[in-house]
């Protein structure tokens, strides 16, 4: 059956705008979560399964791999069912993979902690799109990343939460060698999946179609959409970019506890995993930072200066090795932040009828995911950790390119960007200065021809 009639952001109530943006914002828990206690499996199960870091990174490759071949069909799904439904799937396939990590670890086995872990990717991947999506355009397209950074910073609270779970219970005492709590954690995280999959049900969301997103930027001289997806560029340029940005950042986190623990300065397993867990909270308090400059400032202009600081840091990671070295990691987290979720809506801003469409391909980019982590870790093999974080430079500059393109397309077209605009404010009031001419005109050739009119009249009698 199709989606629901829908709406705009901007015609929502207040309460009902709140209560939608609380309730998306709690999915955004669910897979920091999740990709939290990724980063730190990886190190565990180095020494449990005996494997090297490169082979440690095939957990990497099924979750984002998941994001490369679902996501493209998640938001063909959303365009036909809407997003609640869309929503429902992704909860389903994400408590179903979690709950096969049981048998993984109760028979030890290697590649059923991966193809679980491919299962929760496409859970995660559908409700990427959804969430996402919804948020970007729960309101008006000034603030959407500001509200997008918003959200995920809950998810980077919870990509907090796991390494520092981890830390306590994975690596110490028996447990360093035992798969026992890992079973226990991930059949917590399945019935997580499972309440909030029964709360959506009995609540209701509103839906947005892509017909309301569409009418709401034509009314405001915005006529984007009209051309065909593939000439979207804006979009198709940004997924390029979200695939080598979240392959650097999730090389970086990947091989972030064996980095740690091999700058020589007596950090042991247990200690790299807080100081990881420490890294992602700085990466939480920056994106909460970004939301308020965020509120000022262009996010084209904003992502522009972050991209090239990531980029420098990247390289100090690499090259500067001891205690300065591991304060550059945390520099570095700091300006990952905001990144994403500024992609994420530059990508898709005024899609119109494409919203949906354009949402999966931008998550289609987070495949990146997969195939940066085994290239930095086979360098990490054959050199040492330290210099692998070369590898992540390169997905830096092209994010960084692709940020810099946005802020001189957006010069070409209306002039340099320094603070935040509103363009369909802007485009509205536009369109009602040319309509308030096209009236005056028409009244004053109303005026000449009736004054015509009456000087005929005059002559003729």
């Amino acid at each position: 059956m199709p989606p629901p009639k829908g709406t705009t952001g901007s015609e929502l109530s207040r309460g009902q705008w709140a209560f939608a943006f609380a309730l998306v914002t709690s999915l955004f828990f669910t897979w920091g979560f999740a990709y939290g206690l990724l980063d730190v499996l990886n190190a565990h199960f180095q020494q449990i399964f005996g494997i090297t870091k490169t082979q440690s990174t095939l957990l990497q490759l099924a979750y984002f791999g998941a994001y490369l071949v679902y996501a493209p069909v998640a938001g063909v799904f959303m365009n036909k069912f809407g997003y609640k439904r869309g929503i429902h799937m992704g909860l389903t396939l994400y408590s179903l993979g979690a709950i096969f990590f049981w048998p993984s670890a109760k028979f030890a086995k290697y590649g059923g902690f991966v193809g679980c872990t491919f299962v929760i990717g496409c859970g995660l991947a559908t409700l990427e799109v959804a969430a996402n999506s919804y948020i970007s355009v729960l309101g008006t397209p000034k603030y959407a990343a500001a509200r997008l950074n918003f959200s995920q910073g809950f998810q980077g609270l919870a990509s907090f939460a796991g390494p520092l779970i981890a830390s306590k219970y994975f690596f110490r005492g028996a447990n360093a060698n035992s798969l026992d709590t890992v079973q226990w954690v991930y059949l917590a995280v399945a019935g997580l999946g499972l309440v909030l999959n029964i709360l959506f049900f009995f609540c209701h969301l509103p839906e947005i179609t892509e017909d309301a997103l569409a009418a709401e930027i034509h009314e405001a001289g915005i006529h984007n959409d009209e051309a065909p997806f593939w000439k979207q560029y804006r979009c198709i340029f940004g997924f390029i970019a979200q695939t080598t940005y979240v392959g650097a950042q999730v090389g970086v986190a990947s091989l972030a506890v064996n980095f740690f623990s091999e700058q020589g300065i007596g950090i042991d397993r247990p200690e790299a995993s807080q100081l990881f867990s420490f890294c992602q909270l700085t990466f939480t308090a920056a994106r909460f930072i970004g939301v308020v400059i965020l509120n000022f400032i262009d996010p084209a202009l904003l992502l522009s200066f972050y991209g090239v600081m990531c980029c420098m840091f990247s390289l100090l990671v690499a090259l500067i090795p001891g205690r300065p070295g591991v304060g550059f990691l945390f520099c570095l987290f700091f300006f990952e932040s905001i990144c994403y979720p500024c992609i994420f809506t530059l990508g898709t801003k005024n899609l119109g009828v494409h919203t949906k469409r354009g949402s999966g391909l931008i998550v289609m980019g987070v495949g990146g995911g997969a195939w940066y982590p085994p290239a930095q870790a086979a360098l990490a093999d054959r050199a040492y950790t330290r210099r692998s974080y070369l590898v992540p430079f390169s997905g830096y500059a092209a994010m960084t390119m692709y940020s810099v393109g946005m802020m001189i397309d957006q010069a070409v077209k209306g002039g340099f960007r320094f603070r935040n605009i509103d363009e369909l404010k802007k485009g509205k009031a536009k369109a009602g200065e040319v309509e308030n001419r096209e009236a005056q005109r028409g009244d004053t050739i109303n005026s000449i021809e009736k004054d015509k009119s009456s000087a005929e009249f005059v002559e003729a009698t």
